[in-house]
């Protein structure tokens, strides 16, 4: 290698004193790690979506992606077994009077294993032929022994009058049936480590929340989303589903994605104890920043306040009143005329002034947006 370029990469006893660094060698971000006195040097951008790998943690000799969990060899840049085709590019090294030197081009080359197109990855085209409705239960119970839930009931009623009165293909999504994860703070780690697909999806196939995306992303054009009231505030599984909707959030931010288009949401909220204009508050400006629609008067609800607290009667009512049940009807139907109005037209460009991340900081300085 005596014709080979070498950069200083710095004093070896100041990085030997930590396993695992990134650090600016020339032009290259280069993870340098060091364990069992030898130097390692691969390229610090994961594979994957980039991720600094010299940022995260080692397993072994192999550097663990502080994104997304990838693996890659510490010295050689070969990704972990049954992986190996994952591969980053790898630096030579060598200490020369205290200092690390590293050659200033790679001597092997990136290449990436060729990893099947998730299925949530594609454009959110609409598929022609009538409104389809959607409706997401976030109520909990014991799927062996259930009892009866009031806002699961009424949601019922409103997809029966779909397909009954409307003619229309309906779907129902229970959570409680959907084994998926909690939000893992991707996002967190850095704004670009929160992708769509989101990476749990993209990690594991069984994720339960694969549903609730195809469904509310790509299928419906009607969602009605119906939640008990708990501790004056929506279910866990509600905020459990919101948290990994994130993804689709963030694609408006990070990417001026609005993948929620010409989709109309309808609430229905029901608890023994009063709190619903606060409940329906949080989901309306939640699933509003998601870019969905509401009809005028956009939920239904049923509480008996404070003091009632045999609970039994309030499920009696629910089950008995004709008026609740004509009234989430209803809501579909309000529902269903904003949609119609929507399909009907043509979606309204979205600027991002005085939105998340809109740039407007970089611009007043001057700067590149």
């Amino acid at each position: 290698m005596s014709d080979e370029k070498w950069q200083d990469a710095g004093d070896v006893v100041e990085l030997s004193t930590r396993p695992l660094q990134q650090i600016m060698v020339g032009r290259n971000k280069v993870a340098i790690s060091f364990v069992d006195g030898k130097f390692g040097a691969v390229h610090g951008a994961c594979n994957h979506v980039g991720g600094p790998l010299g940022q995260g943690t080692l397993d072994g000799d192999y550097i663990v992606c502080p994104w997304h969990n990838w693996k890659f060899h510490r010295v050689t840049g070969v990704g972990e077994p049954g992986f190996e085709e994952d591969r980053v590019p790898r630096f030579e090294c060598k200490v020369e009077n205290g200092r690390l030197l590293v050659s200033q081009a790679a001597v092997t080359s990136r290449q990436r294993k060729p990893h099947a197109k998730h299925p949530l990855d594609r454009d959110t085209i609409r598929e022609p032929g009538p409104i389809r409705v959607v409706g997401i239960s976030t109520t909990v119970m014991d799927t062996d022994h259930p009892r009866y839930s009031t806002s699961e009931a009424l949601l019922e009623s409103a997809l029966d009058h779909g397909r009954s009165k409307h003619g229309l293909q309906t779907r129902l999504v229970k959570l409680r049936e959907k084994s998926f994860r909690a939000c893992e703070g991707y996002y967190s780690k850095s704004a670009q480590a929160c992708t769509w697909p989101c990476s749990i999806s993209q990690m594991d196939a069984k994720d339960g929340m694969n549903d609730v995306y195809e469904n509310l992303v790509f299928w419906g054009d009607v969602v009605l989303i119906a939640t008990p009231i708990r501790w004056a505030a929506a279910s866990s599984l509600y905020f459990k589903m919101a948290e990994r909707l994130n993804a689709v959030q963030n694609q408006i931010t990070l990417k001026n994605r609005v993948m929620l288009k010409n989709k109309v949401a309808g609430l229905i909220v029901t608890g023994g104890q009063d709190n619903v204009q606060a409940v329906v508050g949080q989901m309306m400006l939640f699933f509003g920043e998601l870019g969905m629609q509401f009809p005028q008067f956009p939920f239904i609800a049923h509480s008996r306040g404070w003091t009632a607290e045999d609970m039994e009667r309030n499920v009696e009512m629910v089950q008995n009143s004709e008026e609740l049940h004509d009234g989430a009807r209803a809501l579909l139907d309000r529902c269903l005329d904003l949609s119609g109005r929507l399909q009907a037209g043509h979606a309204t460009e979205f600027r991002r002034a005085g939105r998340k991340a809109s740039g407007i900081e970089k611009r007043r300085h001057g700067e590149s947006s």
